[in-house]
């Protein structure tokens, strides 16, 4: 396992995670679409919000259970809390420091036939 800064795009939000990355994740839900994330998924015991609490804000829709959090100040999404296993997160690897996909595999999760 390896540590992992992050950040949104203005560093209001910071986060450490820790991950071996066994794959990434593009969803085709409505909202994931839209905003074109690639994803790792990381329990929430190896996920640490080192600041920028205040600067988070949250969206929520259809079943209300997933937790998208987005910068206040810039808008990036750098995580959110799943709907299926709402014990992990959703780690937009974009916002990582340092980080290269290269060589992983990408999976792709059809949200978008979640009832």
């Amino acid at each position: 396992m390896q540590k992992y800064l992050g950040s949104c795009h203005c560093g209001a939000v910071r986060f450490q995670i820790e991950t071996d990355f066994p794959e990434l994740t593009m969803c085709d839900c409505s909202i994931c679409k839209r905003k074109n994330a690639l994803m790792v998924k990381v329990h929430e015991s190896r996920f640490e919000l080192l600041a920028g609490e205040e600067s988070l804000t949250e969206y929520q829709f259809h079943t209300k259970t997933a937790r998208h959090f987005f910068c206040k100040v810039c808008g990036i999404y750098p995580f959110h809390r799943k709907r299926v296993t709402p014990d992990n997160l959703g780690i937009n690897v974009h916002c990582l420091e340092g980080f290269e996909s290269d060589g992983i595999p990408v999976r792709q999760a059809t949200g978008s036939r979640m009832t």
